[in-house]
């Protein structure tokens, strides 16, 4: 099985080109935090080739654009080629079968603040309830 979900935000704007025989595709990058940073590390983070075809191509190169955070699924896939000089050159991108929003446009226009935790940044997407927990319908 070849399956990968990722979350993460566009590095750069997306480009979208046609094939000679008419077909979209559009590539992009997408920057993914690590999940887990040692204590006293910086974040780290992954950077992936994604490349979309047809009419998901023509979604993402029309309402994406650097910092946009999304949710793709895909496959991924290994491609090798011979330069000029007889080099062999590798690379592993991300075929996107699904891409999709993963915040919505006010989330994504609000700049992001430190939170009080000192668990990272947060959107300031979520407001906090008063009152007991008991309140809550689940």
């Amino acid at each position: 099985m070849n399956k990968v979900i990722l979350m993460g935000r566009l590095t750069k704007d997306p480009e979208l080109k046609y094939t000679a025989s008419n077909v979209a595709k559009c590539t992009f990058n997408l920057a993914v935090d690590r999940r887990f940073t040692k204590q006293g590390e910086e974040k780290q983070v992954d950077f992936f080739n994604i490349i979309a075809w047809q009419k998901q191509a023509e979604f993402c190169g029309k309402y994406l654009v650097k910092g946009t955070k999304v949710v793709l699924s895909g496959s991924i896939q290994n491609r090798s080629w011979d330069d000029n000089e007889g080099k062999k050159h590798y690379i592993t991108e991300i075929i996107a079968d699904d891409v999709e929003f993963a915040e919505g446009k006010k989330a994504a226009d609000k700049p992001l603040s430190q939170s009080n935790d000192g668990g990272g940044y947060t959107q300031g997407v979520y407001t906090e309830l008063d009152g007991p927990d008991d309140e809550l319908p689940f």
